[in-house]
């Protein structure tokens, strides 16, 4: 039925089939005729025949040996799609994935190929730009490097035990926003393959901030998470019945940069004799640098296993369509909510009255504020501590050399300040919209008081757009580094805030033009190049993807 559907589409047909083609099954009639004109006599008949039949033979073992491809081999062929399918050998390599997409049992086998959430293509440079202009829109060169997810052979031989196990089950509590939560998905996972335990589909606590009570098949589609996993971890919905009347221990007291050997060491005993572990506060603590295939692991969650759930990803198409159909444009991850101000120790930039505001609420509740307590205000701007606001990121754009007519989208939560907070941004690029106002009537309304979904929906807007930068790191941006790079390097631009904001502060006079060739130079090596994690300890894999699971391959091997 695989073969049947493929061979109905309008790709390119595959020279496998054209091999299909010649063997003796293909036409009676036509083999009936080649019999009767060059075999006059029946012993010369029957050698012809049976050259005829080694050679149908060779070619279907030709076929059996070259596209039974394990679903944990080499995906370097089928995790491309950002490339479009123009040439015959692209439509070939998509075509043989296709086929071989079904399991005997009429299940579905992941197909790496279409699972990852793939953004609309950039568009090309336009005319009647200047030089800077260009520059700014132009998407930065991937040097050869796909996402290529090699299991070793140790993993895939470990791996039919581990996706039958029934006895041992890890329940994991993510907390935070929706970002945050996604990277303890990805760890949870992580974690479920050290200790060979089957991964009960994670509760989503509900936010203390947003007060967002959506549970995981709110905001990702469970079956396509469980499918795209299941050569990695067993991955079941509910727990069995003995675990749910049985008193369960919840771990919160997890150290930072814990490696496999602690979680095996910490743990296996408990889930072993338990049967169950729950682990709560995961968020970052498992270590940044393990195994190669356990990175490669949270690469295919990542980007491939959490895909969102079907409302979420229709609405979110729709608006990126409704962006990038009217050309390039401009995603910016703009951190002006309350509770970014508080926590990071920051002044808004809004005036006396907002900033006093903030310190209140933020003397009120010291547990909020995050990181280096003995900082100043200043001294934590200086440092790169704090988020730019609207007007720094207007600036900032303008020196990048971003036209005033550019479209940008703004993600982000409600700003602080409503409308105040966005003007100095929308005085300087006056064709800027938020997801409310892109959105017609209703669209939105769904997905209200469900901050996690607009998220989402940010996300999916973002990730199509020409250029993104965040005003601020944090997980959204981390995470869209690491995405946007897998997905054919899209441009990324990462604010260099302790190198510019002295330039933003001094009484110095500078012209535009200088002001512009400053900025440009300080951020001509962050603007979307493929940067290794290689040498460099505690980076994200999910923000660095090269060199785990991306690499470089020719195109005869790719």
């Amino acid at each position: 039925m695989a073969r049947a559907r493929i061979l109905n589409s309008k790709l390119n047909p595959s020279p496998f089939l054209h091999l299909i083609s010649l063997t003796p099954f293909s036409s009676t009639k036509k083999t009936q005729k080649f019999k009767k004109l060059l075999l006059p006599s029946t012993s010369l008949s029957l050698i012809v025949i049976s050259l005829l039949a080694f050679f149908a033979f060779s070619v279907i073992l030709l076929l059996s040996t070259t596209i039974n491809i394990p679903q944990t081999s080499n995906l370097c062929s089928v995790c491309s799609p950002v490339t479009p399918l123009s040439s015959s050998s692209a439509s070939s390599r998509v075509l043989l994935a296709s086929l071989f997409s079904d399991n005997s049992d009429g299940t579905k086998k992941p197909n790496l190929s279409v699972s990852e959430m793939v953004p609309l293509p950039a568009h090309g440079i336009m005319a009647n730009l200047s030089v800077e202009e260009n520059q700014f829109w132009k998407q930065p060169d991937n040097e050869g490097y796909k996402p290529c997810l090699d299991f070793g052979l140790g993993y895939r031989r470990e791996s039919p035990g581990i996706v039958t196990e029934k006895r041992r089950f890890l329940l994991v509590v993510a907390s935070g926003g929706l970002n945050q939560q996604k990277n303890q998905i990805v760890d949870a996972v992580v974690i479920a393959r050290i200790l060979k335990a089957a991964l009960v589909v994670p509760i989503l606590k509900v936010n203390f901030i947003w007060g967002d009570e959506s549970e995981f098949s709110d905001i990702f589609d469970v079956e396509h998470f469980k499918m795209t996993l299941q050569a990695d971890v067993r991955i079941v919905t509910t727990l069995p019945f003995r675990h749910l009347v049985s008193r369960q221990s919840v771990e919160t007291q997890i150290p930072f940069d814990v490696s496999p050997l602690w979680i095996h060491t910490r743990f296996s005993k408990q889930i072993n004799e338990e049967g169950i572990l729950v682990l709560k506060g995961l968020d970052s603590k498992l270590s940044k640098n393990l195994p190669s295939d356990l990175q490669k692991l949270r690469c295919k969650v990542a980007f491939h296993g959490l895909r969102f759930a079907g409302p979420i990803r229709e609405l979110g198409n729709r608006l990126a369509r409704r962006m990038w159909i009217e050309g390039p444009y401009i995603a910016i991850h703009l951190r002006l909510e309350k509770d970014v101000w508080v926590r990071t120790g920051c002044q808004t930039g809004l005036g006396a009255h907002y900033d006093a505001d903030i310190s209140k609420e933020r003397s009120s509740k010291p547990e909020y504020l995050t990181g280096r307590l003995n900082m100043t205000y200043p001294q934590r701007r200086l440092a790169g501590l704090c988020p730019l606001n609207a007007f720094e990121v207007a600036r900032l754009l303008k020196g990048l050399g971003a036209p005033r007519d550019a479209r940008v989208y703004v993600a982000g939560g409600k700003p602080y300040g409503g409308s105040e907070a966005l003007k100095p941004l929308v005085q300087e690029f006056p064709n800027m919209v938020t997801k409310e106002i892109l959105a017609r009537e209703g669209e939105l309304l769904p997905f209200a008081n469900r901050s996690s979904a607009l998220a989402a929906i940010d996300y999916i807007v973002s990730l199509s757009s020409d250029v993104f930068l965040p005003s601020h790191g944090g997980n959204m941006g981390r995470t869209m580094q690491g995405h946007r790079a897998y997905s054919g390097h899209r441009k990324y631009i990462k604010p260099n805030k302790r190198m510019m904001l002295p330039f933003f502060d001094t009484d110095e006079p500078m012209s535009e033009a200088e002001f512009g060739a400053i900025i440009r130079k300080l951020h001509e090596k962050s603007q979307g190049q493929p940067e290794s994690r290689t040498g460099k300890r505690d980076r994200d894999v999910i923000a660095y993807p090269v060199p785990e699971c991306m690499c470089k391959r020719n195109s005869a091997s790719s």
